[in-house]
């Protein structure tokens, strides 16, 4: 175990200006107040603080970093407080311990639960300060080298798997390299050991096999860049045994099909002597196709800048090669790191750079998520994905994962671009929303105040932040139309029984109903999961209440209604109409409404007009759609808006594809027009909702076509 001069001799080595004082202060209050604590292993528990304090000491950060992780424990394990570290190391260091001290155990929810509240909060500290999760990720380095004195098998691979899913990831995302390698082959090791153990005895069996490879394949390289008069560090190792796990399953291949098992990599002195190498080996090996990769043009989310390509190298070995000046290299050794020494402003580097752009819109992300381990299990897909470089016309770079379509890039410039999109141009050429990006491609969107999301968005975008600004604008509006029209319904109802009705009298209910606000209840009425009546016995518990009774009817005459009407749920003898607002259609959750003279009036539940029930309230009828097999050959209007590329025949090749189907269209009008796009409606007579997506369905596969999409309310 270090002693206190000691760490302070290996701060001095980097950091000249160096508060010691305060160094030994930390290293003393730490050991004082975890006192006698101990370790799963038996060490004391001190030796764990000390440990995380020199792994950050590796990374060369600041002093209020390393004091940090020298108390990140004490709020949490001992009788030490938050105010006593602010008095006496500062506000600063306050809030850092703050931000990585864990959080207390939350018994009420889910494993996977408590691991996603954990991520969101991590998240929420580390847009304040990313040393925060710097240390937090020094900190479960450590936990996980010490795992296996963890006496529960169970707890062991939770842990294992959560550091693979989040902190590896995190790590990779901030350019921590060397601690998301450990992190990722300690993780391997506990969770699948058989597969890492045949990994690492193949790699020793190889390096028998080929005793000093690395060292000749490394002096040849040397050897040439001297003959060229280029000044360069040459170095060279093997591929971790994760990574090459990961590649032999992503590739589907074995371990000796591998090209890239050995990494060699050249520093040069700027970033014109990069471009110099790269032709240097060009001119000397064969590269393999498809391995090139210009990180320097086109960085990384985390700010590493690289040249990567695969050869066919000395001794005929293929051989991976990475090209990179000295700063690139500090970079991408330390990653954030480097960014974090204490000659820099923390502040300035943390809210201004452009690579910590992910970390604010992970925030926004998580604060439109009702459920935050569904934004968890999005999260790791997305941090894991491979990208993809795309470009707007006023050339700013956005990389996106791979598979990433026009929507995902919409939302990635923002919100509201993706809310209102209505067509994209990639490289000059109109594309369908649909269409996948590829790298280099530069895309311009075109929205339109009118336009919004589409539920079928959801079937091909892939990123987190396109999901949740579709969701959650759709899950906005419908939840206001229902609020007004779960509101209007009970207004109805309780004003016909002469009973006084308001929020404050519903506010004291809500208990009863099990509902979480008075806006909450509305839309479970609207959407009928909680009836009028069980508001009604809630709110007046001594009402008495009596159901009207029908009116009798012949049998004959009964008989003759039930087969003619296609809607259950509507008193005998009632006049019935469809809403030519929203046209609802078999198949769609539908309202009635009592209209003085006219009778019933169908609508969709999310019918726009619906919500001129807050002014003028209606009478309400719960009604649904007969079965299939009862609705017989009925026809109905529905509404289809089509935007298709400028050209001449675009409107016939529609209602072409439209006639083919059999279907009548009974009107179109124009919505929008411009050089390039044409954005119409047609009206047409379907059979049912599923009949209605066959028509869209094939109208999408038209590549004329960009864009097509039910209009509803």
């Amino acid at each position: 175990m270090l002693s206190a001069s000691e760490l302070i001799s290996k701060i001095r080595s980097y950091h000249p200006n160096l508060n010691e004082a305060l160094i030994q202060k930390a290293y003393i209050l730490s050991k004082t107040a975890h006192g006698n604590q101990k370790r799963h292993s038996g060490d004391p528990y001190f030796t764990h603080p000390l440990a995380v304090a020199e792994i950050l000491i590796d990374l060369k950060l600041d002093q209020q970093s390393i004091i940090t992780a020298l108390l990140h424990d004490v709020v949490e394990d001992t009788e030490v407080t938050l105010e006593e570290i602010e008095k006496d190391f500062g506000e600063e260091v306050a809030a850092l311990v703050d931000g990585v001290t864990k959080l207390g155990k939350i018994e009420s929810i889910s494993a996977s639960e408590h691991m996603a509240e954990n991520f969101r909060k991590l998240a929420l500290a580390m847009s304040e300060d990313i040393r925060v999760l710097l240390v937090k990720l020094a900190d479960r380095v450590h936990n996980m080298r010490t795992l296996a004195y963890m006496p529960s098998k169970e707890k062991k691979l939770k842990k294992a798997r959560e550091s693979l899913d989040i902190y590896a990831p995190l790590a990779a995302r901030i350019g921590l390299n060397k601690l998301k390698d450990e992190i990722q082959d300690l993780s391997f090791a506990i969770i699948d050991p058989e597969s890492r153990n045949y990994i690492v005895d193949k790699l020793f069996e190889l390096r028998e096999k080929k005793k000093d490879l690395v060292d000749k394949i490394t002096f040849d390289l040397k050897q040439l860049f001297s003959e060229e008069k280029v000044e360069c560090e040459i170095s060279g190792r093997e591929k971790k045994p994760y990574s090459i796990y990961l590649k032999m399953k992503k590739q589907n291949i074995g371990f000796y099909n591998l090209y890239d098992i050995m990494a060699f990599r050249i520093v040069v002195k700027d970033l014109a002597e990069c471009y110099r190498a790269l032709g240097i080996i060009n001119s000397t090996y064969n590269m393999i196709p498809g391995t090139f990769k210009d990180y320097i043009s086109t960085p990384k989310e985390n700010g590493y800048k690289s040249l990567h390509l695969a050869i066919l190298g000395p001794f005929n070995k293929k051989i991976e090669i990475q090209i990179r000046d000295k700063k690139m290299h500090e970079v991408a050794d330390l990653g954030v790191a480097a960014h974090w020494s204490y000659k820099e402003n923390v502040k300035s580097v943390n809210k201004e750079s452009e690579q910590f752009r992910w970390i604010r819109e992970m925030i926004s992300l998580m604060e439109q998520s009702d459920v935050v381990s569904e934004f968890l299990s999005q999260q790791k897909l997305h941090m894991h994905r491979d990208k993809v470089f795309c470009f707007t016309p006023d050339g700013d770079i956005f990389n996106l994962p791979v598979g990433s379509t026009v929507v995902d890039f919409a939302y990635a410039v923002h919100s509201e671009v993706g809310n209102h999109c209505i067509s994209a141009k990639i490289n000059g050429i109109i594309v369908p929303l649909r269409q996948k990006l590829e790298n280099g491609d530069q895309i311009e969107i075109v929205t339109s105040k009118s336009s919004k999301p589409s539920q079928n968005w959801l079937q091909f975008v892939i990123t987190s932040k396109a999901k949740y600004g579709i969701k959650s604008f759709l899950r906005n509006e419908k939840f206001n139309e229902y609020c007004a029209l779960g509101k209007a319904i009970l207004h109805k109802f309780f004003v016909a029984k002469n009973l006084e009705i308001n929020e404050k009298i519903l506010e004291k209910s809500l208990s009863v109903l099990k509902r979480k606000s008075v806006a909450d209840l509305y839309v479970k009425v609207a959407e009928g999961v909680t009836s009028r009546l069980e508001v009604l016995k809630a709110v007046y518990p001594d009402f008495k209440y009596e159901a009207k009774s029908s009116k009798i009817i012949s049998h004959e005459k009964r008989e003759k209604l039930h087969h003619a009407m296609p809607i259950k749920g509507l008193a005998v003898g009632m006049a019935m109409r469809y809403g030519g607002c929203c046209n609802p259609i078999p198949g769609d959750p539908i309202i009635g409404v009592i209209n003085t003279g006219t009778g019933i009036t169908i609508h969709s539940q999310v019918c726009h007009n619906l919500k001129n029930l807050a002014i003028s309230p209606n009478a309400i009828v719960d009604v649904c759609w007969k079965d299939d097999e009862e609705l017989g050959d009925e026809m109905y209007l529905s509404r289809i808006r089509v935007v298709t590329e400028n050209k001449p025949g675009s409107l016939a090749d529609v209602t072409s594809m439209i006639a083919k189907k059999k279907v009548n269209i009974s009107n179109i009008k124009t919505l929008n027009t411009s050089a390039d796009y044409f954005e119409f409606t047609v009206d047409v007579e379907v059979r049912s909702v599923d009949h209605l997506e066959e028509i869209i369905s094939s109208l999408r596969v038209s590549r004329k076509i960009v864009e097509a999409q039910r209009l509803v309310g």
